[in-house]
């Protein structure tokens, strides 16, 4: 019985004896072995593997390891999908279905290799880190936070009191809590370092102090987030900029508030009022202080999803999510034409802003990577279905041999850099040129006698379809004879044949020309009423082609200065054959200057009215392009109703012709031209005034047409700040009501003798009350006293003043649906046709603060 008793309490002591060495190996285990993370916190001694996520305290946002994989992006076939065996560590959103990253961490290292071997922990210098293959003899950091940390601290302080935790609004912080005791220290945070995503709470410019530049930067296709061809920031000069990276060109900026009158936020912020998707949804903040200038947003409802994103196609591009269709809607996008950006679709290819999609091969060429395409991403651009034909002579190095031949692509702007080949002074010449070199791909005669050829890849050439895009100019592709065989078949025809066929067009164009003498002789060559003439006889009412000689000599060698603006300069001088004053506008910048003299040659040169600057004549010789319009006395509106030293006040008669003068010849340029013709730039400054005060209608450098068969133009941000209509802004496609708009806000200025344009924004309040909101207002209660000028000392007409005041509220309505046309202006202005009381724009009250309460 005692043997029992012993050998039973020997084995209970051995069992537990046992026990307590598992429970003490198991604690050791668990006390070297780190643990997993949890919730939205990583703590020194955790890990985060591929499995595992962060996810913030409100459920939006997640942080992991991730692939991207076809269901991923759209619907792309899996073929097409490269980065399969490709992990990244980001944020996403968390509870949206379209899997959506907001960030990504090593978006130029992707982890390829035993991805189950990855981990995210905080090393012991207090870093962030990313670590693929941790063994003892192999640790390979793939990504870091790179923190210089304060060398007094020790390895294990750091160790035991950094963290890294996923903040509600998306950002990842890491942060030290050793000092202060009441707060951590942030150490380091993913808004610092954003990729092609800025989120509402992310800085968006730069630290003035550290140096830091907060920009984005596009990713190259919708499955490789890795670097891609285009940036947006904020640059030395306070000027929001798209960049192509490689080659480094700018093709888009949009001032700051700072540098610029016009004030990005009040317009931002009416933008968005605008649309019920994001109304009370965005607020956009900018801040400049000597530590930092930065634009942000932020977004009051927190169970909303907005970003911002910079487009593999190089698109500033506001996205929304969508609950009832479950898919993000792109609500704004800049800039609008998606031709815009340089070499958005890749070498050899053409850009068309108004087809779906926008990018297409040039004739005889081909996707290099029909994958890549499907992924957005096309920097690898089109290739050659047939290699040209093309040899240099072993004996000399400078004779070569080609049957290439040239396909003509009309009306497109001109590839990147060509090079000038000044011997050749015919269009032949040219070809030869670009024949004589194997390397040649394209060349270009421009009107101007001036040849230009490329060699390699032939990138940015877009059309001329429908776009803010005015060129005539064609590129000559050079392509193998086996791609043209009508063209080579042509050529190999008997030589009569092409002497017949050279004599018929010869006699046809003298028929032509003779024709067209007749028409002339007998004034009935018209387009918009106005004969076209270049004969040099000013008398007969056509426009006159100047030596550029003549126009030194009228002009005293430019040394009797009118002005200047964004082209040029105007100048002041006198006919040689009249005592007629002339204004000579001289255009600078070879390209804005070409665009701008084609734009009012081919719109002010052909057309004649009373309210619209005449165009007497032009220059265009060598690479100097003029123009020459009749001289207005007065100079334009704006010295007359703004400066303070104005040699007399203008009465009100006068502002009410000059007003109906301006509608007169707006609803000419709109409705009686052969193509309609929308100004784009309507201001005091472009509306001269004659000797009797008779109001002129100038400045068409900007002027867009429209085809009678086409009822909008997509075209880029232009125009003035203070008269851009909201359309304009959204990045819609336009109509003649911009033009509507613009003109609503001069008649605003006509009747106060003030600018429309707000005062300051401060960060912190929108002062004194926007004209046009105080006239609207005043109007509905009859109060038109206060807002005539007051310099006319109440010597007004009561109803043309309250009629003037109705036409100019409904022409700056939001909806451009419901602004009258310019005919209708005119026939309200000549008291024909009755306005009714017009609401309160919406946009205005957003601008300034004011409640939907205020609006009707």
């Amino acid at each position: 019985m005692h043997q029992s008793y012993f050998l039973t309490c020997r084995t209970h002591s051995l069992e537990l004896f046992s026990m307590s060495l598992l429970y003490i190996f198991l604690g050791l285990l668990l006390w070297i072995t780190p643990s997993a993370a949890t919730n939205d916190t990583l703590v020194a001694g955790q890990l985060l593997v591929v499995g595992d996520k962060l996810v913030s305290r409100n459920g939006k946002f997640a942080l992991g390891f991730f692939q991207f994989h076809p269901a991923t992006a759209s619907n792309i076939s899996k073929s097409s999908h490269n980065n399969a065996t490709s992990w990244y560590l980001g944020i996403w959103f968390n509870k949206i279905p379209v899997f959506t990253t907001v960030w990504v961490a090593n978006r130029e290292h992707p982890i390829i290799t035993n991805p189950n071997l990855t981990q995210l922990k905080i090393s012991r210098d207090g870093n962030l880190v990313i670590v693929n293959n941790p063994t003892p003899s192999s640790i390979v950091v793939v990504w870091s936070t790179h923190i210089v940390r304060n060398r007094t601290q020790t390895s294990s302080s750091i160790n035991t009191t950094t963290r890294a935790i996923l903040l509600n609004s998306g950002n990842l912080a890491l942060t030290d809590s050793s000092s202060p005791p009441s707060s951590d220290q942030l150490l380091w945070e993913s808004f610092d370092y954003p990729t092609d995503v800025v989120l509402p709470g992310t800085k968006f410019g730069r630290n003035k102090i550290t140096g830091l530049n907060w920009q984005g930067i596009s990713k190259k296709s919708l499955v490789d987030p890795g670097l891609g061809s285009y940036s947006v920031e904020l640059d030395s000069t306070s000027v929001i900029v798209l960049k192509r990276r490689d080659p480094s060109v700018v093709y888009w900026h949009w001032a700051s508030s700072r540098t610029s009158s016009l004030n990005l936020i009040p317009i931002l912020k009416a933008i968005l009022q605008l649309d019920s998707r994001t109304k009370g949804l965005i607020n956009p903040v900018y801040v400049d202080s000597n530590q930092e200038e930065y634009y942000m947003y932020t977004s009051p409802d927190d169970s909303s999803s907005t970003f911002v994103s910079l487009d593999i196609s190089g698109q500033i591009k506001l996205n929304v999510w969508s609950q009832a269709n479950q898919t993000w809607e792109i609500i704004y996008a800049q800039p609008a034409d998606p031709c815009t950006p340089s070499a958005t679709c890749g070498p050899f290819t053409v850009c068309n802003g108004i087809a779906d999609p926008s990018c297409n091969c040039m004739k005889s060429f081909s996707q290099k990577s029909p994958q890549d395409w499907e992924l957005d991403d096309r920097i690898g651009g089109c290739i050659r279905n047939t290699p040209l034909n093309c040899s240099t002579s072993s004996s000399n190095k400078n004779m070569t041999t080609s049957t290439d031949m040239f396909h003509p692509i009309a009306k497109v702007t001109l590839p990147y850099n060509p090079e000038s080949a000044d011997a050749a002074s015919t269009q032949s010449k040219c070809q030869e040129a670009c024949l004589s070199s194997c390397s040649c791909t394209a060349y270009s005669y421009s009107n101007n006698s001036r040849c230009s050829v490329w060699h390699g890849d032939l990138l940015s050439v877009n059309l001329n379809d429908g776009i803010d895009n005015d060129s005539q100019d064609v590129l000559y592709l050079r392509l193998s004879a086996k791609d043209l065989p009508g063209l080579r078949e042509s050529k190999s025809r008997p030589s009569n044949v092409g002497l017949i066929t050279a004599a018929s067009i010869i006699s046809f164009g003298l028929l032509m020309f003779i024709m067209l003498l007749l028409l002339v002789w007998r004034k009935k060559l018209k387009w918009c009423g106005s004969p076209l003439l270049y004969d040099g006889n000013q008398g007969n009412g056509g426009i006159i082609a100047f030596r550029y000689t003549d126009l030194v000599r009228a002009t005293k060698n430019f040394s009797d200065k009118l002005g200047g603006g964004g082209f040029g300069s105007v100048y002041k001088g006198v006919l040689s054959d009249s005592t007629t004053s002339i204004a000579v506008k001289r255009l600078d910048g070879a390209r804005q200057g070409e665009k701008q003299f084609r734009a009012e040659v081919s719109s002010v040169g052909l057309i004649q009215h009373i309210n619209l600057v005449k165009l007497i004549g032009f220059c265009c010789e060598g690479d100097n392009r003029l123009l020459v319009y009749e001289h207005m006395v007065n100079g334009s509106l704006d010295g007359h109703l703004f400066r303070s030293n104005a040699a007399a006040v203008m009465n009100w008669n006068t502002r009410y012709q000059i007003a109906l003068g301006v509608a007169r010849g707006l609803s000419y340029l709109h409705q009686s031209c052969h193509e309609c013709i929308i100004h784009c730039d309507i201001k005091p400054e472009n509306i001269l005034v004659d000797a009797s005060f008779v109001p002129k209608v100038a400045d068409f450098g900007m002027a867009a047409f429209v085809g009678r068969d086409f009822s909008r133009l997509l075209t880029t941000f232009r125009g003035t700040a203070g008269y851009l209509a909201p359309e304009w802004l959204s990045g819609v496609a336009i109509t003649p009501k911009i033009d509507v708009y613009a003109f609503g806000m001069v008649l605003l200025e006509i009747i106060s003798g003030k600018r429309n344009s707000p005062e300051a924004y401060t960060s912190s309040s929108y002062h004194v009350e926007y004209f046009p909101v105080q006239a609207i207002n005043k109007l509905h209660v009859g109060d038109l006293q206060s807002l005539v000028d007051p310099k006319i000392h109440g010597d007004f007409n009561l109803e043309q003043a309250e009629r003037v005041c109705k036409v100019a509220c409904w022409c700056i309505q939001d909806n451009e649906l419901n602004r009258p046309t310019m005919g209708e202006v005119v026939r309200v202005l000549e008291g024909v046709q009755e306005i009714d009381m017009p609401p309160m724009p919406r946009l205005l009250a957003a601008m300034t603060g004011q409640s939907d309460s205020t609006s009707m």
